[in-house]
């Protein structure tokens, strides 16, 4: 084992490297690439900048519409449904089995037309043996009619021989007392006959109750049986036994029923004009009015009914849609001199607030203006606007909280 004196230990901090040839050597490299990536960088977030100035924000418009012919605003909304006057469930009178079946859904149907049929077996015996009970009762007055006859003859030659002297008292009481008592039986039959006629008149009706059919026109809305399922009035048999055989409804009765609270029942007359919006067609506003006002509260939810009659009915209106309904006031010649017309409308969602100012902005060659507007009342979910904007301007619809005056935009398809 080799031992090392002190005097013969070597150096270790001579194998350190002078800094001066490091920096010599790494500094370029470590410098170009260091800018290299700082002009790379530069360069896309450049590039990004320019190519999103280039295409601008994305927003919606709207355009500014027309006030229409009216001059009124809008006192109260709610919504509500639209509802027929006049829908049935049409259901059998008596219980069968469902053998013939033509109503299906969507299908036009006239009033009295066939919607189905019950098996009628056991019901046209019934009318067959009344029937022959009438025909019976029809053979035996002939029977009578003849007996009859012959006792009358019977009994003006008895009243003959009397009075010649030739037969008693007792021969011509007797040949009376037969005609009489044929005479007794002829009206027992008479009634009998027309017991008869009844009971097949009872039969007939009953055999009728087996064929369903639509009690007015309309549309059907639901088929509720298929053949060979049990339909009853009184839903004998539970869950397997129908009580109806389809829905109809009458689509010239369609309205709309609206509950209004009864704090504002106060703003809504019979004949006030309305404004109603579907669900289904927000953009589409129905003229209509006010139908009537059913003299009753719901006082568990402290509501008043209101029916509503459209002015015109149209295809597109449905039983069951979801609508909103605006109360408009009509405005008198005094109160039109007091404040201007409307010049356009507008969404609601279009106009925004700066402090205490109402603003929209305009689109104007892929750029947007702001521009300050003077606002009405409320219709629905739009908003009366008398100065500012003009009907036809393209106007940003909702949009980002940060859009400025002259900022470039792109309308979304």
């Amino acid at each position: 084992m080799v031992s090392l004196s002190g005097a013969n230990r070597p150096d270790l901090h001579k194998l350190r490297i002078d800094d001066r040839h490091r920096q010599k050597k790494s500094t370029p490299w470590l410098r170009w690439f260091i800018v290299g990536v700082a002009l790379l960088v530069a360069g896309v977030g450049g590039a990004i900048g320019i190519s999103h100035r280039g295409r601008g924000t994305e927003v919606a418009v709207v355009q500014a519409r027309a006030v229409g012919s009216g001059t009124s605003a809008a006192l109260l909304n709610a919504s509500g449904y639209v509802t027929p006057r006049q829908r049935a469930t049409v259901a059998a009178k008596v219980t069968g089995r469902v053998v013939e079946i033509h109503a299906e859904e969507g299908m036009e149907v006239e009033q009295e037309q066939i919607l189905a049929r019950l098996d009628d077996a056991e019901a046209r015996l019934q009318l067959k043996a009344a029937q022959t009970q009438l025909d019976v009762a029809r053979a035996a007055i002939k029977e009578l009619r003849v007996n009859l006859a012959n006792a009358d003859r019977e009994l003006r030659r008895a009243k003959q021989l009397h009075e010649d002297g030739f037969t008693s008292v007792e021969a011509l009481d007797a040949a009376r007392t037969v005609a009489d008592g044929l005479r007794a039986r002829m009206i027992v039959t008479e009634e009998q006959i027309r017991a008869a006629e009844s009971q097949v008149a009872l039969a007939q009706q009953n055999l009728d109750n087996y064929t369903i059919r639509a009690p007015f026109a309309g549309i059907v809305v639901s088929k509720d049986a298929q053949v060979g399922e049990m339909v009853s009035p009184i839903s004998a048999g539970g869950g397997y036994t129908r009580t109806g055989i389809a829905t109809i409804v009458d689509m010239t009765s369609l309205e709309i029923q609206v509950d209004v609270n009864e704090s504002y029942i106060a703003r809504v007359s019979v004949g006030q004009r309305v404004e109603a919006v579907l669900d289904a067609y927000p953009s589409w506003k129905i003229p209509a009015r006010v139908r009537t006002v059913i003299p009753s509260a719901d006082r568990q939810k402290a509501t008043v009914k209101v029916r509503i009659a459209f002015d015109q009915l149209e295809s597109r209106i449905l039983p069951d849609m979801g609508v909103k309904v605006a109360f408009l006031a009509e405005q008198t010649a005094e109160t039109a001199n007091e404040s201007p017309a409307p010049r356009a409308l507008l969404p609601q969602t279009a106009i925004r607030q700066a402090g205490n100012q109402s603003i929209v902005f305009l689109v104007r060659n892929g750029t947007v203006e702001r521009r300050a507007v003077s606002v009405g009342e409320s219709r629905g979910s739009d908003r009366e606007i008398f100065a500012g904007i003009s009907v036809g301007d393209l106007v940003v619809n909702g949009g980002p909280d940060t859009l400025a005056d002259g900022q470039r935009i792109r309308v979304k398809d």
